[in-house]
């Protein structure tokens, strides 16, 4: 019930029971008046019955007796993983738990951004239970748990008072906030909304590119301030010298041709020095390859 309801849902958590489903080999149903309610979880009908799938706020608006399976989901949230109750007709017909497994990458991907100075905050709609036991494992310094798309922005907006937000999502409720923040990254395989209402959209689905975009973002910076000290530097040694400076005192005059080759030049050190941005690497991101595409590769070149 609960695979065939989140079929059309583009939330993380529904597409991983829709997934757990069909590894078990479970024969999906169509749904019909799919709604999708924030913060909480979704309303869909089935078979002539409307069913609801979501947290403990959407059982209390929607008047769904939870009691019986209460008990559990403290214990599963206690794991950090996620409860989702599934209920119809004002009764909790079943509990669902989703893990929030982190990949590989996370862990060492925050503490790179920490590394950079930067303060990481999680901001989550999932119980606080769950939420501090996965930001504990990511290492991230705060977590603020339970907050609607709305709470998020609002987060972002107390956050701005301290200094410059970067704000990261990749889902519906995360549009709000990315928009507010100074700066929005979207995760490449997230919602089409999230990457209109982005900034920077993350070409992959790692962390490991967010301190990356930092790195390249100061690197821009320093390329700039270069490029601007160098080009003042250079005309405010050159233009006096085209005026004529040195003639009095030397007797020294400056070529039109050589006036016009200095400028040239100037314009080609200002571009060369920009386009060294084209071999940079950020220190923070990693690409392993594992020995079977190397193995692969080197056939390839060997066919060739």
């Amino acid at each position: 019930i609960a695979a065939s309801c989140e079929q059309v849902s583009e939330h993380p958590l529904g597409q991983a029971i829709v997934n757990g489903a069909k590894e078990k080999g479970i024969e999906l149903s169509k749904v019909i008046d799919f709604q999708s309610i924030t913060g909480q979880g979704i309303e869909a009908a089935l078979e002539g019955k409307t069913y609801f799938i979501g947290n403990k706020k959407l059982c209390v608006k929607q008047n769904i007796d939870y009691a019986e399976y209460e008990e559990e989901a403290v214990s599963i949230a206690n794991k950090g993983q996620t409860p989702m109750f599934v209920g119809c007709v004002g009764k909790a017909i079943g509990i669902i738990s989703v893990a929030d497994t982190l990949k590989e990458t996370s862990v060492e991907a925050i503490r790179k951004i920490k590394e950079l100075g930067i303060e990481v905050y999680m901001l989550t709609g999932d119980n606080e239970t769950t939420a501090k036991a996965i930001g504990k494992q990511a290492g991230v310094d705060e977590v603020i748990a339970g907050v609607l798309p709305e709470g998020k922005e609002a987060v972002i907006r107390k956050l701005k008072a301290k200094g410059k937000v970067t704000m990261v999502g990749d889902g519906i409720n995360d549009a709000p906030a990315l928009v507010t923040a100074d700066v929005g990254m979207a995760i490449g395989a997230g919602t089409d909304i999230a990457m209109e209402s982005a900034d920077i959209v993350l070409m992959n689905s790692s962390l490991s590119s967010v301190s990356g975009a930092v790195e390249l973002s100061k690197a821009t910076i320093r390329n700039i301030r270069q490029n601007l000290f160098w080009a003042f530097f250079y005309n405010t040694c050159g233009i006096p010298i085209a005026a004529g400076l040195l003639f009095i005192p030397l007797g020294l005059q400056l070529s039109p041709m050589l006036g016009a080759a200095a400028m040239s030049m100037s314009s080609v050190f200002v571009v060369s020095n920009a386009l060294r941005l084209r071999l940079f690497k950020p220190r923070s991101v990693h690409c392993e390859v594992s020995e079977e595409i190397i193995t692969e590769l080197d056939e390839i070149t060997i066919e060739e």
